[in-house]
């Protein structure tokens, strides 16, 4: 009885904070708008192995694999219905997925990818406050969009994708 009094006091607490306010809306407005989530990255140091969990354990639908040379990977995306995973192995020996996996050798997540609407504004705004970009114009990601990477040390520690929608 001791448990039951303890949940039914703290019931009240509980709908008092549920039925509270949202949250502030002062966010600024922004001269491009922030987009759904495409996907998240998972670097993985055997691409073969990784797609057969996702595909053959799990029964995700796999793409067949790509490789762009120009981000120096190799990706394959498994379709979750309401997002993407992206799997990255390295394509070549300067692949920043090389070195990722050098730190993390059973692999891990690797970025976040968010959809912008007007990616060129996003960076001249972006740069405005301080985010630094890691390339100076976007490139053509793999989904033949221009997508930029935003530093992950003024993401709180999160390699930010932003892709034009």
């Amino acid at each position: 009885s001791g448990l039951l009094s303890r949940l039914q006091t703290s019931a009240p607490t509980i709908r008092t904070l549920s039925s509270s306010k949202s949250f502030p809306q002062n966010i600024p407005s922004c001269l491009w708008k922030l987009g759904r989530l495409n996907h998240v990255a998972i670097a993985v140091p055997d691409l073969e192995k990784a797609q057969s969990l996702y595909k053959d354990v799990l029964g995700a639908q796999v793409s067949e694999t790509v490789a762009l040379p120009e981000h120096g990977v190799y990706t394959v995306f498994v379709e979750l219905g309401n997002t993407k995973l992206e799997l990255l192995h390295p394509l070549g020996e300067k692949s920043p997925i090389a070195s990722f996996l050098q730190k993390n050798k059973t692999g891990g997540m690797h970025h976040i990818c968010i959809e912008v609407d007007d990616i060129k504004a996003a960076m001249t705004e972006l740069k405005k406050k301080k985010i630094r970009i890691l390339s100076e114009e976007p490139k053509i990601g793999a989904h033949g969009k221009p997508v930029i990477f935003l530093h992950p040390k003024d993401c709180h520690g999160v390699l930010v994708e932003l892709e034009q929608a």
